[in-house]
Order: structure tokens, then sequence, then C-alpha cells
């Protein structure tokens, strides 16, 4: 499947592929992609049923996705790179990383896990997932969908406020036509038992008031992939590279540029 990607399109800069979030796109890694101008090449497609692509019309699986983005390294002959994930990107990361290992050079995964939803998350999501079919996203459902993709702190600071207007806004004017997607992330299988297969050197950002992939399943990655180290946050939610930019980015492309060879 053709995806869009926004691709800064660098020839001769080391590659990184960003994997977005559900209820996101390409856009939330804008201060990224700024901020690494000039040192990497970023590649950015928004998944399947998501973003500037056309709605799905069936459930979207994390293997769908994992091979759309493996297409699109063939199709765009990167032999070599780098991949930062926000949660659904990192079920998709972990699968294209142990699937490929000698593709992926360093990995990074923020508000992410390999599990799958148990049981007591399925019986909250499954019905969020009916509602955004019959009326999208407005009133309690969009307050709910904000408290679950951002941590309690920022949500009380009205100092940053203005960092979650426009995630507000987008997630607001989405379409019904999410459900796929959505269904597709809710009822994933583990990838746990592929972790090992992965040979990327990981850093894996886990934010401690995240409810939606709390911090013991980003100890997992870091126990299961063979090469990895845990940065906890403490008072930050699900969407860390979002609600700490500044922090988050700096790290992340100090860790993206220790010993990159490029692709």
């Amino acid at each position: 499947m053709s995806l869009f990607v926004a691709d800064t399109g660098e020839a001769d800069l080391p590659v990184v592929v960003c994997l977005h979030s559900l209820f996101l796109d390409h856009t939330m890694f804008d201060a990224f992609t700024a901020a690494v101008a000039g040192r990497f090449r970023v590649v950015r497609p928004d998944f399947r049923g998501q973003g500037a692509n056309p709605d799905a019309t069936d459930l979207v699986s994390m293997d769908d996705c994992a091979d759309d983005v493996l297409a699109l390294l063939d199709e765009m002959s990167l032999e070599r790179v780098s991949i930062v994930a926000q949660s659904m990107g990192g079920d998709v990361a972990v699968r294209v990383a142990s699937r490929r290992p000698e593709v992926v050079e360093r990995l990074v995964l923020l508000g992410s896990s390999a599990r799958e939803e148990p049981a007591e998350h399925l019986e909250a999501f499954r019905p969020i997932a009916d509602e955004v079919a019959r009326h999208g996203f407005a009133g309690d459902l969009l307050e709910t969908t904000m408290q679950i993709m951002f941590g309690e702190t920022i949500r009380n600071d009205p100092d940053r406020a203005e960092l979650l207007v426009p995630w507000r806004e987008h997630i607001a004017a989405l379409s019904p036509g999410l459900v796929h997607a959505i269904r597709g992330v809710v009822e994933r299988p583990s990838a746990v038992d592929a972790l090992p297969r992965i040979t990327a050197r990981t850093l894996v950002v886990s934010g401690g008031e995240d409810g939606a992939r709390p911090p013991a399943w980003s100890q997992e990655l870091v126990d299961e992939i063979p090469d990895a180290e845990l940065w906890s946050l403490p008072t930050t939610g699900h969407s860390v590279i979002l609600e700490l930019p500044e922090q988050v980015i700096g790290r992340v492309a100090g860790f993206l540029s220790e010993g990159q060879t490029g692709s």
C-alpha cells in the first residue's frame, strides 16, 4: 500500500524513520524534525487509515502496518535506518526491528510496549472504538482521549496549556473512519516473544503518569531487548515527546548521534 510520507530528502544524511501514535500523525514529529535539521534525513509516514491517507475500510493490524513500513523502506532503498516511535508506532517498530534486524541501527521507543492489551483495558477501549464509529470525537470522549494521551501534570499546568491546544483540536477533527486503526491497536497480539531478535541499540522512554502503556511495560522492553536502556520521566504521561519536547528531543537526538553510520 502506498503511504503518505513527509521526507526531508537529504541523500547524504543518516536516516531516521518516525512512527506516530494512534490519534496523531506525522506532524507530532515536527519539532523533532526541525531540531535535527542538517544532521538527519527524517522520513515520517502516516500509517494506513490515518493522517493524510484515506480512511481504512477494515481492521488495520500492527502486522499490516509493519508490512507497510518494510515495503516503504524497500521502495525508498533505505538499507540502514534508525527508528523513533511513539505508542502505536512502537508496536509497529518492534515488529519491523525484529523481522529485519539488519536494517535498524538504533531504536527509540516512546510511551511504547510490546504487550497485548490486558482484559481490563479491553473493557475500557472497545466501547471507545464503538463510540468513535458512531460519532467521532466529541464531548466526554474527547476528554477521555486527552486523558489517555497526556499526563495529569501537563493537563493541570496552566503554564503549559498551550501545548495541548493543537492536539485537542486535531483529535476533535478526526474521522469516525479511524475506528479501524483503533481496533487494530486495541486487538493487537503480543510481540514480546520477538523482542530478543532486535539487535538495534534501544532507548526506551517511559512516563510515570502513562496509564495507556504503564512503566512496567517499558521495563519489559528493556528486559527483553538485548541492548536497551530505560529513561523514566516521573511527571510525564503517554506522549512524552509532546509533553517535554525540549528535554526529550535533545536526549533522543543525542542518542541517535552516538556512533551513527547512516544508511
